[in-house]
């Protein structure tokens, strides 16, 4: 029994999980991750802002495009995690567990290590679906004539690629990749490090109550980190869609 809880998770099991949790999220939270596009894009341009409030916003998206409008580029942001998000968390996870095998120490500055390396694989893999992801969620905000209705990611690969050459589907890489750098860091490490604190001081033990406060800790701590890169982020693919 105990051999078989504490038996090694292969690395392969723990990329998949990754990329499987993340998409599980994403069919949950896709209304609130395209309301932040639309907000991020909206006043782009130095045009006039269309949404007040958040609020605001889910009302005239409902309003103009119907409930499921709420759910556009949807196959983008479930490709993104199951290539962006099992690479990033994937390589992180295994990368400490060798650090944890090794003689090499395991200290706060080698998980920013980790992190910082599966960001930046993670970001090369996953740029082309962020580029997708944020045309497609963008694309009911312009007028009917404009839009490009795409089917799904791959219709949407495949015109950008065609619109725009190869380039096309790379647009705001350095963004895009400082953003998942940061963000892969910022998320993993403070979630590591909060489950550390609480542990060895006694306040918790490793149970599914302290990895929910973790987990809330790290997602307030990757939110503060990252919102401005992924303004950033959001912006640059959208240039060359109007």
């Amino acid at each position: 029994m105990n051999d078989t809880a504490n038996a090694e998770v292969p690395g392969y099991v723990r990329f998949g999980i990754a990329g499987l949790s993340g998409m599980g999220a994403t069919c949950i939270v896709q209304p609130l991750d395209l309301l932040k596009t639309r907000m991020q894009l909206s006043g782009e341009g130095g045009n006039e802002r269309v949404y007040k409030t958040s609020l605001h916003a889910l009302r005239t998206i409902v309003r103009q495009e119907g409930v499921l409008g709420l759910y556009s580029g949807l196959t983008a942001n479930l490709f993104r995690q199951a290539t962006c998000t099992s690479c990033r968390i994937g390589i992180y996870q295994v990368m400490v567990d060798h650090m944890k095998q090794s003689s090499y120490q395991q200290n706060l500055l080698s998980e920013i290590k980790a992190g910082i390396i599966g960001g930046f694989l993670a970001a090369f893999i996953g740029t082309p679906s962020d580029v997708a992801l944020v045309r497609m969620a963008a694309d009911g905000r312009l007028p009917p004539s404009k839009r490009r209705n795409y089917k799904n990611i791959f219709d949407a690969l495949r015109r950008i690629a065609a619109e725009e050459g190869g380039h096309g589907v790379f647009s705001g890489f350095i963004p895009a990749t400082l953003r998942t750098m940061i963000a892969n860091t910022a998320q993993l490490v403070s979630y590591s490090q909060a489950k550390k604190f609480l542990q060895s001081n006694g306040y918790m033990k490793d149970d599914i109550k302290c990895q929910l406060v973790s987990s809330l800790f790290s997602g307030f701590v990757y939110t503060i980190a990252v919102c401005p890169l992924d303004v950033a982020r959001t912006r640059w693919p959208f240039q060359g869609s109007s």
